[in-house]
């Protein structure tokens, strides 16, 4: 009786490997967008105050992204051949260097160059995504990428809450009489060094329990990310998702730089306010990511999920800038707090619709892409749909911005066109088969 206990305690501790992997990087996940989430609320700020137009807040977004386009691709292959816990490790630590900097910054420039060091550290993400590849088999891929959504939804419920209450006078009031002289503490330095502490934080633990996935291309499945990307064009399986991947990007961004601005200038919220609609935004995520798409992916196709995501959006993106004008029309007149006004109980009704109209759409396709990959080459095939994903972050940003300048109603429409030509290209996802993911071989 005994050797079918050890084998049965052997298939157990097989079992249980793979989940705590997935934990723990769900865990090094949610902190480095927790710290990310702790400057979005103070981040539009931050520009303004430089006396600068709000189209700089698009071209800072875009100089992330573009820095993400370069790097993301590179290191996805790397984690390929060099394994995914060393880049994790290493983007993870410039962050936190990223961060300070971005708290010391005293022009537009240093913003700059802090963003842009930032988005090159961001394309870990690549190598985050693919070893969740590593440790999952492709049947419960979606439910755990939704789980790295929920792990997102996360960041976002805690890290625009947490950069409210460090950009709020009270916390800056008690900085200042408690950190030493020499630290420039302002309600736009405080968030920042907040979120490179969490990034040190998260180096730590990381280091300490992140294990090595074990993944490794061959010599043959090695390419230069740009090979990469015009193999992944020839495929027939992964075209679409690379365009689909490209059109949400832009459109979204609309929604991701102009959103802050939007709340402050049609409902008057500062960074507080808007760290809890953020907050709310992030409660959805994790609800719909963490749960409903996974049951959905087990009962329907990703590619049918994809096309109804893509519709949902587009709707919400097409109302959400005209949600006090409805507000208005639709919802009677009612008692309440006074923050509690008929044009934020519709902005609350439509959020829903955004969340989870992103939530299908995104996990859908990350899900497609994981399945249309080798094995060998999970990371360059997240670099490949990540970096696209950052293109469409670099030109979508400026882009949005200055169309907000003209009329801030049009970032939104302009979005929810772009998200109808995305289901048009998922439509067509539903009947093409899977397959492996070209590179150069």
């Amino acid at each position: 009786m005994s050797a079918p206990r050890a084998g049965s305690a052997t298939a157990a501790a097989e079992l249980r490997r793979p989940r705590r992997a997935l934990v723990t990087v769900l865990a090094v996940v949610f902190l480095d967008l927790l710290g990310f989430g702790i400057i979005i609320p103070i981040l539009p700020f931050y520009v303004r105050s430089f006396g600068v137009s709000d189209v700089y807040i698009g071209l800072l977004a875009a100089s992330y992204s573009a820095m993400q386009f370069l790097f993301a691709p590179l290191l996805g292959s790397l984690s390929d051949r060099r394994g995914r816990r060393p880049v994790i490790l290493v983007s993870v630590a410039g962050s936190a260097l990223a961060w300070t900097v971005f708290g010391l910054a005293g022009s537009v420039a240093v913003l700059f160059v802090s963003r842009m060091l930032a988005g090159a550290m961001g394309g870990n993400l690549a190598a985050a995504q693919a070893y969740v590849s590593d440790v999952t088999p492709p049947e419960r891929r979606a439910g755990a990428f939704g789980l790295v959504g929920a792990a997102f939804g996360l960041g976002f419920i805690f890290g625009p809450a947490l950069g409210g209450a460090f950009a709020s006078d009270a916390a800056v009031t008690f900085a200042r009489g408690t950190l030493p002289g020499f630290v420039p503490v302002t309600r736009f330095s405080l968030p920042s060094f907040a979120a490179a502490l969490l990034s040190l934080l998260n180096f730590g633990f990381a280091a300490l329990f992140l294990e090595e996935s074990g993944a490794r291309a061959t010599a043959v499945a090695r390419a230069r990310w740009l090979s990469s990307f015009r193999s992944a064009l020839s495929d027939d399986s992964l075209r679409g998702l690379v365009v689909a991947f490209f059109l949400l990007s832009v459109a979204f961004s609309g929604v991701q730089v102009m959103f802050v601005p939007f709340a402050a200038d049609r409902y008057g919220y500062g960074a507080t306010g808007t760290a809890l609609l953020l907050t709310y935004i992030g409660v959805l995520g994790v609800a719909f990511q963490g749960v409903l798409v996974g049951r959905l992916s087990r009962r329907y196709p990703d590619a049918s999920l994809a096309v109804a995501g893509a519709a949902l959006l587009a709707l919400a993106l097409a109302a959400l800038p005209f949600a006090p004008d409805i507000g208005r029309a639709l919802v009677p007149r009612f008692g309440g707090p006074a923050f509690l006004t008929r044009e934020a109980v519709a902005l609350v009704a439509v959020l829903p619709g955004l969340s989870l109209g992103n939530a299908l759409l995104s996990v859908s396709l990350t899900t497609l892409v994981s399945k249309s990959a080798g094995a060998d080459v999970q990371g360059s095939a997240f670099g490949i749909t990540q970096g696209v994903g950052s293109l469409g972050r670099t030109v979508g940003p400026p882009v949005m911005a200055s169309l907000y300048v003209v009329a801030f109603w049009t970032p939104f429409a302009v979005g929810a066109v772009l998200l109808v030509g995305t289901l048009v290209v998922v439509a067509g996802l539903r009947g093409v088969a899977p397959a492996v993911v070209g590179v150069e071989r």
